[in-house]
């Protein structure tokens, strides 16, 4: 049912709370106000991003929020130079350099609190293009339980956690909060105790009690020549930021098989397809099987606002990708965000994962070893009871946390 309560902007802005704020300002302040005033609002926002575009007309503003993005504002021409400046000056950029792209880093130091900044600017035929990525609050930890993992999904993963060593991996898309899960992770093996070491591009969150190592291009130490100098450390866990090429997954590989417990991140489009991509680094079979211990597969779905949303009947195709025999129709009712200031007219706040987790028990490992396709692990890791993406999106859907159209836009689902 929809709240009968009115909705009103907070105070810190919804989108157009932020547009007449920021409007205002325009012609009464500098770029510096300005921007300062605009990182503000997009830290309250939660946003993730901020697009700073040249168009013809002026400079357009965005902000991803809940993995969209939404217009804010236009900035006239005679603004553009002078915003962008500001932003470059901040992040230790070459202001005279328009030519080639470039990549900075705004500092907690500069913003007065424990929150970075990555940007990255390059030229397009209006002028530089910026994009500003806002770091994760480093107070701020979820819990598994935060994540969107259900109860048996999480049993699997501390499980896996409790092994003396070996390799856990988060796997998906950009943006599919595969770090997030990462650190999760990692804070629940931190313990006075452990030796702990991280390998970041760049590090996101600080952790006390952790050693985190950034690399850096410029001088040639990468995640290679960094996960080599840390395993002569002694280290109980490793978590490497990224596994982005044959020589990072070799090394990692071989740091779970011996007595490391390793986290890191992969691109794979599920858990299964995770072997595959292993298989094309050249890793072999026998080293895949025995240090993989768990992959975690997920993406992230935005929540039904639950400020202003209505239930509905959901009609028989609905009821077929839902799994609902027909004659038990009546008894489910879905939800649907209501477009309100609450929710940047989209129906949606906030966003959760759905996951699917792989474990690698003897049968997954023997077939493994026997080079099975990611079809054939597939099947098997089902016939184990594996819940599937699709299945822990239905999940959702059906207790009302999310819609079958983010559902549908998310996920390929037959």
């Amino acid at each position: 049912m929809v709240d009968p309560a009115p909705v009103t902007p907070a105070p810190e802005g919804r989108q157009r709370a932020l547009q007449e704020e920021l409007r205002e300002l325009v012609d009464l302040v500098g770029p510096a106000p300005l921007v300062d005033l605009l990182l503000e609002r997009a830290f309250q926002l939660r946003a993730t991003d901020i697009h700073l575009d040249p168009t013809r007309g002026g400079l357009r503003v965005r902000l991803r929020v809940d993995g969209m993005l939404h217009d804010v504002l236009l900035l006239p021409p005679e603004m553009m130079s002078q915003v962008v400046s500001r932003v470059k000056l901040m992040s230790g950029m070459d202001i005279t350099e328009r030519r080639i792209a470039q990549d900075g880093h705004i500092t907690s130091a500069v913003l007065k609190h424990q929150r970075d900044i990555r940007v990255g600017s390059g030229p397009t035929i209006y002028g530089e293009r910026l994009v500003l990525r806002l770091m994760p609050d480093t107070d701020t930890f979820t819990r598994l339980e935060e994540l969107g993992l259900d109860d048996n999904q999480i049993v699997l993963v501390r499980k896996a956690m409790r092994l003396p060593y070996g390799m856990m991996l988060s796997v998906g898309p950009v943006g599919s909060g595969k770090s997030s899960t990462m650190y999760s992770c990692l804070e629940m093996l931190n313990e006075a105790g452990r030796s702990l070491v991280t390998i970041e591009d760049p590090v996101e969150r600080r952790m006390d009690g952790i050693a985190q190592i950034q690399t850096d291009p410029k001088i040639n130490f990468n995640f290679v020549e960094a996960l080599r100098g840390i395993l002569r450390q002694d280290p109980d866990v490793v978590m490497v930021g990224e596994i982005r090429d044959p020589e990072t997954a070799h090394i990692a590989i071989r740091a779970g098989l011996t007595g490391v417990r390793v986290l890191s991140t992969l691109h794979a489009n599920d858990t299964t397809a995770t072997v595959d991509v292993f298989r094309d680094f050249g890793i072999p079979p026998m080293f895949i099987a025995d240090s993989v211990n768990c992959i975690i597969s997920q993406r992230l779905v935005r929540k039904v606002c639950e400020s202003s949303f209505e239930e509905y009947q959901p009609n028989p195709a609905d009821l077929a990708i839902l799994g609902v025999d027909p004659e038990h129709a009546h008894e489910v009712r879905l939800r649907r965000g209501v477009p309100s200031d609450a929710n940047f007219h989209t129906g949606y706040l906030g966003r959760t994962g759905v996951f699917e987790v792989l474990t690698v028990d003897p049968d997954i490992r023997a077939a493994i070893l026997g080079n099975a396709s990611a079809k054939e692990l597939r099947a098997l890791a089902v016939e184990h009871d594996m819940q599937s993406l699709e299945h822990s999106a239905i999940k959702k859907v059906r207790a009302g946390i999310t819609t079958l159209e983010e559902m549908h836009r998310v996920l390929i689902v037959d």
